[in-house]
């Protein structure tokens, strides 16, 4: 994080400033209405993106995964993602190691924008789009 400082008078406590939010904040805005973007923040490949764009999505190490995440820590049929009233869920299909939402392992959980989703080693960030018939963020 970078701290982002006010004015010099300003007496205000200085925040922080996530440099990657900015990075990703124009592929947010260009995503279709009714898809999400999954951004691998830590793990192989970091900083690779997944668009969710299907009713359901599947992750895991077999090639034929839509994401395919090519560690040993992540099962052949991982997790599956399901879009669900506007947002997306994602679903643990008997995976070895687990699925973690926000560090807390799940079954099965609807997420939200900015949810932290771990499958082995890898560290993916949900991020929204505009719902079906909203016009997208400016």
């Amino acid at each position: 994080m970078i701290p982002k400082v006010g004015g010099e008078d300003s007496g205000e406590q200085p925040e922080t400033v996530d440099p990657a939010a900015d990075v990703h904040a124009g592929a947010v805005e260009s995503l279709p209405a009714g898809s999400a973007l999954l951004v691998v923040k830590r793990g192989p490949n970091a900083g690779s993106r997944f668009l969710l764009d299907q009713d359901v999505t599947t992750a895991g190490r077999h090639p034929d995964s839509d994401i395919f995440l090519d560690d040993v820590t992540v099962s052949r049929r991982h997790v599956e993602f399901h879009r669900e009233g506007g947002g997306f869920s994602v679903h643990d299909v008997g995976s070895l190691n687990g699925t973690y939402v926000n560090r807390e392992p799940v079954d099965v959980a609807n997420l939200a924008g900015g949810d932290e989703v771990q499958i082995g080693k890898f560290r993916l960030v949900y991020l929204t789009g505009p719902r079906t018939g909203e016009p997208a963020a400016r």
